[in-house]
């Protein structure tokens, strides 16, 4: 990794793209005392970023069976991290760790024995999680439909209020006296951006752009997902909810006002137009199974967005004199970011070796030093 530059206090870093990442590390640095600058090419405040769209899990025993380790590790560092950070946000009802809840129908119980068997297979006495019969399930959630008889209680994950974090970021940066442009693309060189405006220059860039930055990085990919938003005051859960399906895993997880995002699509496609009629039909049904209430919720939007992942599906960030990029968090955002911020940081302030730097300064997968 080529040497870079720590900055001291009032040095000037331009940020571009103001999605999680972005917005965390911008934050951050502005806490630092540096004169900070972040772009987008969307709006700031309802920002067309993944993390907007996403719902928001810190869910590391979930994603262990379908991910690397390195992966479930770097989530138990999101599970420690986060709190620290809303504490600091003055946000701390934001995070809520309740655990998350796994069912499955009578005829796809073998989907949740297997997920179950690769759990302990990944983890073995690390894999945290109580089986619970049906009288367990009604204990946990009463309003999950009556013909589940088994689940699995994975209690130490999270999920947090993830559009009302972006928001208490971006105000959080605005306070701190960061210089906020949305709607303003730009393009990144070692110590400079150009903008629409022209190139204007700082001590350092940091590219957190997601999709953006395939100029950047061509192996870069977009991995299409889609989402429902509902609102019912009939159905009341307390934790993210998992359907095991033999073609997917739907996700339910509830938000302030008696709102819920669903989500389940994981498409190998770029495709940014609205939701298909075949996920709509799928994400409702699939929703209707697990409480017969949600039949009179009400959509309040469909959402699609693309994920930056690059070909091994694990996020990389790279460092140069002047310019660090860091992308490919994939559909971990909430879970990874974290790490990936932590290491930034502290290869901005000038620290030693940190965790998982091994996975992380690795050169993203047929990507060539600039």
């Amino acid at each position: 990794m080529p040497a870079i530059v720590t900055l001291n206090a009032g040095h000037t870093v331009a940020v571009a793209g103001a999605g999680l990442l972005g917005r965390l590390v911008a934050w951050q640095l502005l806490r630092d005392g540096h004169a900070v600058s972040l772009f987008d090419a969307g709006d700031l405040d309802t920002p067309p970023a993944a993390a907007w769209t996403a719902a928001g899990m810190v869910a590391p025993l979930c994603e262990t069976v379908v991910s690397e380790r390195c992966v479930y590790d770097m989530g138990r560092l999101a599970l420690a991290q986060w709190p620290r950070w809303l504490e600091e946000l003055e946000a701390p009802s934001l995070w809520h760790r309740r655990g998350s809840l796994m069912v499955a129908h009578p005829q796809d119980e073998g989907e949740l024995a297997q997920f179950r068997r690769d759990l302990d297979g990944a983890l073995g006495a690390s894999a945290h999680y109580a089986e619970l019969d049906a009288a367990g399930l009604n204990e946990l959630e009463p309003d999950l439909a009556g013909g589940f008889r088994h689940g699995l209680f994975l209690e130490e994950e999270a999920h947090l209020d993830n559009r009302e974090l972006l928001a208490r970021l971006l105000e959080a940066i605005r306070r701190l006296g960061g210089e906020c442009h949305g709607h303003c693309p730009v393009e990144t060189f070692p110590g400079e951006l150009e903008t629409p405006a022209g190139r204007r220059t700082f001590d350092l860039v940091i590219d957190c752009r997601g999709t953006g930055a395939r100029p950047r990085h061509p192996s870069l990919r977009g991995v299409r997902g889609e989402t429902l938003h509902v609102h019912t005051d009939e159905v009341h859960f307390t934790r993210p909810v998992r359907l095991m399906h033999p073609r997917y895993q739907l996700y339910v997880v509830p938000k302030p006002g008696g709102r819920f995002v669903i989500g389940a699509t994981q498409i190998e496609s770029e495709d940014r137009s609205p939701i298909s009629l075949q996920s709509s039909l799928e994400l409702s049904s699939a929703l209707y199974t697990l409480s017969p209430a949600f039949a009179e919720a009400r959509i309040l939007e469909q959402g699609v967005n693309l994920r930056p992942a690059f070909r091994d599906n694990l996020p990389h960030v790279t460092c140069h004199d002047g310019l660090i990029t860091a992308n490919g968090l994939f559909r971990h955002g909430y879970l990874l970011a974290p790490a990936v911020a932590g290491h930034l940081l502290a290869v901005v302030r000038g620290r030693g070796a940190q965790p998982f730097a091994d996975v992380l300064a690795a050169p993203p997968p047929q990507e060539h030093t600039p």
